[in-house]
């Protein structure tokens, strides 16, 4: 079961063994500077104590050199990027919500596990499953889009759901925290039901992202 997933985590953690040193996750990306927000759809994971109980049982012990903890409230799936806010116009926004939250009302809300952990160069995430669910919103997600805009932003391939719990803030020595993550693999996963999908205004301060909840779009099929 969810062979995709799992063939995919072994590939990482291979790739993982060789990684010398951690990726600063923190340099300017194109078009990101102090101060500018992005318009992105996420899932988020309020009120979810399994999730939590996990997380943070997991950051305990991962309080290592070279990685910056994500905070519970900071915990997110990334699905669909639409632009800068200082770039797209609220009436697009406006219509693209409508859209979206129309066609979400027909699936229903997603139950997903997170974990195991599955880190590479700029951080270490849980494993998300099933990908199929995530894939089907975000498909859902990106013909909304279409429906408004004739260009639907970022590619529709190499799209992979997972849920980073700490990114690197520096260029430092993978090998300590490969050892501390052997240690955490078989940890068991959390169980988190989603019922909406979250339009945000995201940023970047102090080696965190934050975000204000502009619109969300329910989950609501049977």
């Amino acid at each position: 079961m969810n062979s995709r997933e799992l063939a995919n985590l072994h590939e990482r953690w291979t790739a993982y063994q060789n990684l010398p040193e951690l990726t600063n996750h923190w340099y300017w990306r194109p078009g990101w500077r102090a101060g500018r927000q992005f318009y992105t759809w996420h899932l988020t994971f309020e009120r979810q104590p399994e999730l939590h109980r996990l997380v943070t049982d997991l950051q305990r012990q991962l309080t290592l050199p070279g990685l910056d903890l994500v905070p519970l409230d900071g915990l997110h799936l990334t699905m669909q990027g639409l632009g800068f806010t200082d770039e797209v116009n609220n009436s697009d926004i406006e219509a693209i919500v409508a859209e979206t939250q129309r066609r979400c009302t027909k699936l229903p809300p997603l139950e997903l596990s997170l974990g195991p952990v599955d880190p590479d160069a700029e951080g270490v995430g849980l494993l998300v499953r099933p990908w199929h669910r995530v894939e089907q919103l975000r498909t859902t997600i990106r013909e909304a889009i279409g429906a408004v805009w004739q260009t639907v932003p970022e590619a529709a391939e190499g799209f992979r759901p997972h849920v980073t719990i700490a990114y690197s803030g520096s260029q430092a020595p993978a090998e300590p925290i490969r050892d501390r993550l052997n240690d955490l693999r078989h940890q068991q996963p959390a169980r988190v039901t989603i019922r909406q999908a979250t339009l945000i205004a995201l940023r970047r301060e102090h080696r965190t992202y934050q975000w204000a909840t502009v619109a969300a779009a329910p989950l609501t099929g049977q």
